[in-house]
Parts: structure tokens; C-alpha cells; sequence
């Protein structure tokens, strides 16, 4: 199949030329299905922390893009409580087949960085984040210390 191949490709990259902060190993010998550890930039709320990350790839991969969630409960205000988040080029009207799982795992590390509040799920959350910040900011690393942490 063709997209196992590219799957394949793409992890053996990764493999080889490793982003920082960033490991991803397939789920129980299943290339369609990833589990990537997101490691908190030391910049954010989310320092010290060790997020899991599930994507998992449809068949119809590279045509169609992965589904992509947080396994490890975060205070943000693109993610969800089940973990579901907000990152633009996921959205199935914004996905390119020429989008690359790397590129998506960078979106997501960019967005740990620098939330969106704008295109928020949680809007509470997007509220607090534009509003009162050290609020926040200290939701966020407790948290991190008590879902996120090794």
C-alpha cells in the first residue's frame, strides 16, 4: 500500500534526523497508529512536561490527513477535554497531501509555545489566557506537574 510506505518513510526520517523535543515510536507494531512524547518548551507553562500525543493515520494517507490527540491531559486553550485540538493545517479543508507528519508535530509544539486563543476550543480557557495570564500561566504548570510529569 502506498501509504504504508510513505508512513514507513516519514517515521525512518524522523528516526533518522529526530526533531528536538519530539520522539515517536508506532503503537504496538502498527505503522497507521503513532504515539509521539511532546516534550514542554522550557519557555512555557509547560516546562518539564512530557505530553503523549496519538496520531493515527486513515489508509487514505496522504490524501486524507491524521487524526491527531492528547493522550496526557493539558490546560490549553486548543485542546479539548478528550483531547481533541485545534491545529490549522489538520483541519480537513486546510490539509495538503504533501503535508508531513513532521510538519504536524511542529505545529503542535509551536502551539505549546504559542497558543491560539483566537481559534480556540475551549473558549474559558482562551478567556483567561488573553485575560489574566499568570492565572494561566500557573493552571497550565500544575497541570503539567500533575499529568505531564515523568
Amino acid at each position: 500500500m502506498a501509504s504504508s510506505k510513505r508512513i514507513t518513510k516519514e517515521l525512518t526520517d524522523l528516526a533518522n534526523e529526530p526533531l528536538q523535543g519530539v520522539t515517536v515510536e508506532p503503537k504496538e507494531d502498527n505503522i497507521y497508529k503513532w504515539i509521539a512524547k511532546l516534550e514542554g518548551q522550557a519557555s512555557s507553562p509547560y516546562a518539564g512536561g512530557t505530553f503523549l500525543v496519538d496520531v493515527d493515520f486513515p489508509i487514505e494517507y496522504p490524501f486524507k490527513g491524521p487524526k491527531v490527540k492528547f493522550s496526557t491531559r493539558i490546560f490549553h486553550p486548543n485542546v479539548d477535554e478528550g483531547g481533541n485540538l485545534c491545529v490549522g493545517i489538520l483541519k480537513s479543508e486546510a490539509w495538503k497531501p504533501s503535508t508531513k507528519a513532521a510538519t504536524i508535530l511542529l505545529s503542535i509544539l509551536q502551539l505549546l509555545e504559542e497558543p491560539n486563543p483566537d481559534d480556540a476550543l475551549v473558549a474559558s480557557i482562551a478567556d483567561m489566557y488573553n485575560n489574566d495570564r499568570a492565572k494561566f500561566n500557573k493552571t497550565a504548570q500544575e497541570y503539567t506537574k500533575k499529568y505531564a510529569s515523568a
